[in-house]
């Protein structure tokens, strides 16, 4: 390991159904807490889906053609069709968990722009919150809040969001859900993850030690796939 360096897991996934994602994104809380040592998660989905927050109304949001599966965090609609989704999870008292809310999107968000920065995209931060009083029905990528991320249309000059994230607090630490919405993501993924491992691994002063989960670890993701994120009783809670 490198001297001075801080230690996080990394775990280039594969696609799941979005039921798995979500619970393997909760079961890593717990396996963070465990070992002490933050993980960033990068990975896809194996069909056109779309999330959303804890506290929003299913019948209010629901989209023909996408399936969908309620999120542990909050926030509004994301769509899967067109993003790069990651999870940084954060155990409880490492300096990220130690900052407020907004605090801990700044630093993440700062690394988005960095990653988009290097593919030339001007991108910047909300610097205020824009969202509807009505959380239960809004769409993530319509309503910015303080601290997502802007892209500057060249030919416009219009800024629209293209970064948001959700979390989620607990005992354990910090699950954060990210999304970057591109209309060209398909071309440009590969580079976009490289870029984002590598503005991770220079903001933070990170050495990254691969993660490779155990059969017991995806068997108990598994379960809580079957358990909570795919019923009616969760997908449908409010």
């Amino acid at each position: 390991m490198c001297i001075n360096k801080e230690n996080w897991y990394l775990w280039q996934d594969k696609e799941w159904s979005p039921a798995m994602n979500m619970a393997i994104d909760e079961s890593l809380l717990q396996i963070v807490h465990e070992k002490n040592i933050p993980l960033l998660r990068i990975y896809d989905w194996d069909r056109t889906a779309m999330s959303i927050g804890y506290v929003q109304k299913y019948d209010a949001v629901i989209k023909e053609g996408y399936e969908l599966v309620r999120r542990p965090t909050g926030g509004g609609v994301v769509f899967h069709d067109i993003d790069l989704t990651y999870t940084v999870v954060i155990p409880k008292g490492h300096k990220i968990e130690r900052a407020n809310r907004e605090q801990s999107y700044y630093i993440v968000h700062k690394i988005v722009i960095d990653a988009l920065g290097k593919m030339k995209m001007e991108t910047n931060l909300v610097d205020k919150t824009n969202a509807p009083k009505d959380r239960s029905s809004m769409q993530c990528f319509v309503a910015p809040v303080k601290f997502d991320v802007s892209l500057k249309d060249v030919k416009t000059g219009v800024d629209s969001k293209v970064a948001g994230a959700a979390q989620r607090r607990t005992r354990d630490g910090i699950l954060h859900q990210g999304s970057i919405v591109l209309y060209d993501i398909k071309n440009i993924k590969p580079t976009l993850i490289n870029n984002l491992i590598e503005s991770f691994r220079k903001e933070m002063n990170i050495e990254f030690i691969n993660f490779t989960p155990d059969d017991s670890f995806l068997e108990n993701a598994e379960e809580l796939a079957i358990s909570k994120y795919e019923t009616d009783a969760w997908n449908k809670l409010r």
